[in-house]
């Protein structure tokens, strides 16, 4: 069996995955947060939110992990098709749980469903940037552990959806995003823990398909730009609805049913305030 390493180059690629998985998570909840109320532009927001949490938060964290795998005297090169349907499928998945979960009256149903559907998604995903990365080594995997990682992408799904329905405030979201990057990266790393090699045949040719930064140098920093339009796109869209965000708060969360025999009066003028400040 064959040595495999996972931090080739120390601690600075998960260290920098995880980063990139947490700005990612990040802007997609805010992304998703908007579109709980944005009414016409509820389809951008959601499909933003996929992009930011599917493309950065998920597929990008992926194959940053990977510039630091190799496999002891083997070559690695990488499918480029396949690299590109992983990321594909990545923002497609996670857009379908999204669109599933986020609508005026979401059940339990459907957060599992949607939750279970994004998690199948992101860890087909994981196996098929796995798949696209060829190798003079012959590859194989623990099913035990590959179970356990399916197991985590699901129950991080349910999560993270949840997330985009529920979390408010600045704070709170960052304490949410800092929660999914932990279980995307646990996710990945378990994922690799199933992985084991052996040596192949002596006199097999060198894999076809491009070297890790020919292929994932590019595209990780053109999905890193379009992250960094999207934060511009969620900061400029908080300053123009400043005014607009707390008449939204407020019809969000109406004054509680009076009990019999106390004043109404607080809810009256809670109305009137709303109407006074459109």
């Amino acid at each position: 069996m064959l040595d495999i390493y996972h931090f080739s180059y120390g601690w600075i690629t998960p260290v920098l995955a995880y980063f990139m998985s947490f700005v990612g998570c990040l802007l997609g909840l805010q992304c998703a947060a908007r579109g709980r109320n944005a009414g016409r532009g509820r389809v951008g927001w959601l499909v933003s939110a996929a992009v930011a949490i599917g493309g950065t938060g998920i597929w990008v964290m992926h194959f940053i992990a990977m510039l630091g795998f190799t496999i002891d005297g083997s070559q690695i090169r990488y499918d480029i098709p396949l690299t590109l349907f992983s990321a594909v499928t990545a923002m497609l998945f996670v857009g379908i749980g999204l669109f599933m979960v986020n609508k005026p009256q979401p059940t339990l149903a459907s957060l599992v469903g949607g939750g279970t559907i994004t998690g199948l998604g992101v860890g087909t995903m994981h196996y098929t940037g796995m798949y696209a990365m060829k190798s003079t080594a012959d590859l194989g995997y623990n099913p035990w552990l590959v179970a356990v990682s399916m197991v985590i992408a699901v129950v991080a799904s349910i999560v993270a959806l949840w997330f985009t329905l529920r979390v408010r405030g600045l704070a709170a979201t960052i304490g949410a995003a800092a929660i999914m990057g932990v279980a995307v990266c646990g996710m990945h790393y378990t994922g690799m823990a199933a992985m084991h090699a052996h040596a192949g045949h002596h006199n097999a040719a060198p894999p076809s398909g491009a070297q890790a930064m020919q292929l994932l140098g590019p595209l990780i920093g053109l999905i890193c730009v379009v992250t960094m339009f999207v934060l511009i796109i969620v900061s400029l869209s908080e300053v123009e609805n400043t005014e607009a965000l707390p008449k939204m708060r407020l019809n969000a969360a109406p004054w509680p049913q009076a009990e019999a025999g106390s004043d109404p009066a607080p809810r009256v003028a809670a109305g009137e305030y709303g109407r006074s400040s459109r």
